[in-house]
Parts: C-alpha cells; sequence; structure tokens
C-alpha cells in the first residue's frame, strides 16, 4: 500500500440506499485531504458508449480503450476540478447507484479504492418506509440483496487494498475505531475532529440537513453519530413486511451474519 496521505487513487462509496451512506460521505469529506461531494448518478449512463452503442461508435475508429480514457478524464476531471477548488488533493463519490455497476466503475478507474457499506437489510426496509412510503419498502426486501450481492461479486475480484465492506451497525456504535480503520485502508492519516462532521462545510442539499436534524431530535441525541436507530426493525416491521424479508433477504441476511 502507497505511504499514509500520498495515495491519489479515486474513491467510491456505494451500498444500498438508506445504508448510512450519506454518514460516511461526510465524514470522509471532512478529511483534509479528500472530498466528496454531491452524488453524481450518471456515471452509468457514459457505459453506453463502450456497451449497447459501441457498434456504432467503434466505426470513429479509436480503440474501446481510448474511449475509457475519454470517459476518465472528463468524469475524473469533474471531481478532480471540484476537490482542488475546496484545497483537497483527493476525491470520492458516494453514489449508492453504483453498487450495481462496480464491474464498469473499476474498468474506468482500475485504481478505484470501492468502500462498500453494509446495513441490517431489516432496518434498510424500515427506513426505506420512513423515507419514500411503504411500496418502497415492498420493492426494498429484493433490492438490499441484490445491491449487495452485486457489489460483493466485484469485490471478490478486486485485492485487498481495493475492495473494503464497512458495517453500519459497527459505525454507530464505535465511530472513532471504525472509521480509524476505514481510513487506514485508504491510506489517509486519522485527524482529529473528523467525526464532528456538522462542524464543518459540505455541499449538501438542504433536505438531508432538515432531515438530518428532525433524526436526531427525535432521537433526543446531539451527536452527528448515534446508533439508536440499529435494530428498529423489531419494533417497526409489520407482519407482511417480516414475511417479505424472511423469504426475499432472508438468505442474504443470514449470509452476512445478521440473525
Amino acid at each position: 500500500m502507497a505511504e499514509t496521505g500520498t495515495r491519489t487513487a479515486p474513491i467510491f462509496l456505494v451500498g444500498c440506499q438508506r445504508s448510512g451512506t450519506t454518514m460516511v460521505r461526510l465524514v470522509l469529506d471532512s478529511h483534509s485531504r479528500i472530498s466528496c461531494g454531491p452524488e453524481t448518478r450518471f456515471l452509468p449512463d457514459l457505459r453506453r458508449i463502450v456497451g449497447r452503442d459501441w457498434e456504432r461508435l467503434a466505426r470513429f475508429g479509436f480503440p474501446r480503450e481510448d474511449w475509457l480514457r475519454r470517459i476518465r478524464d472528463f468524469f475524473g476531471g469533474v471531481h478532480a476540478d471540484y476537490a482542488a477548488a475546496r484545497g483537497k488533493a483527493r476525491w470520492a463519490d458516494k453514489t449508492p447507484l453504483y453498487a450495481m455497476s462496480l464491474d464498469f466503475v473499476t474498468e474506468v478507474f482500475p485504481d478505484a479504492q470501492i468502500v462498500h457499506l453494509i446495513r441490517d437489510g431489516r432496518d434498510v426496509v424500515v427506513s426505506h418506509r420512513k423515507r419514500f412510503g411503504y411500496w418502497s419498502a415492498v420493492k426494498c426486501v429484493v433490492k438490499w440483496p441484490r445491491y449487495i450481492r452485486a457489489a460483493r461479486a466485484i469485490g471478490a475480484t478486486l485485492p485487498a487494498d481495493r475492495y473494503y465492506e464497512l458495517r453500519y451497525e459497527q459505525a454507530v456504535s464505535e465511530p472513532e475505531k471504525t472509521m480509524r480503520a476505514l481510513f487506514e485502508f485508504l491510506g489517509e492519516p486519522w485527524e482529529d475532529g473528523i467525526l464532528d462532521y456538522d462542524s464543518k462545510q459540505h455541499d449538501v442539499a438542504q433536505k438531508y440537513t432538515t432531515e438530518a436534524e428532525r433524526r436526531r431530535a427525535a432521537a433526543s441525541v446531539t451527536e452527528p453519530i448515534y446508533g439508536s436507530r440499529v435494530g428498529t426493525y423489531r419494533r417497526e416491521l409489520d407482519p407482511f413486511l417480516r414475511l417479505l424479508v424472511w423469504v426475499f433477504s432472508g438468505p442474504t441476511l443470514r449470509a452476512l451474519g445478521y440473525r
């Protein structure tokens, strides 16, 4: 691994929505060397260039590797310029959706480090219901294991210094210990105060700030990282959702050690 504080490889933070990726994004963005800006979401759209549109675009005469380089220069350039404008040396992208296309992500960025955030799928279902409604929770029992399987399948093909699994439950119960291990994986030095991300400036939507404040008030806490939402499924999953989780998410839950 590169010497601490000298890595420049891009970082991609992925995971099923409502798994705590925004929290980890803000921790990363609080580091003096790392810029983790708003979600991009459009990288998979560029896959068409070397995918379903390739037969037509190949007629330009440029090899596939050249198109991948152009995608890398464009996408990476946006992040690099944003990071440089903020005085940061390295960029990260937090887009949960990229868990479903990590094969393309790692093809475009062969040196990228992938951070896969995993949360108990039952709590993820609860969070989907609260944030997006009941039908979203129903669909989540299938979506959550699909995201987990897709990201882990690519992770299994990467070396240990390129793919890292971070459990939400550990992150909120032992924040400093867990985040120190994350930054060690990233090859970045630990910085005091990095967990106090609320005291720093981030480019986040107002709806996030409002939601975060509401959740902290409901949990009667002031710290930005807290664990009161762990295990909410025990009291907030109705019998129908419990049945769906058992049928569709059960194997993945057990494979991850959730009981």
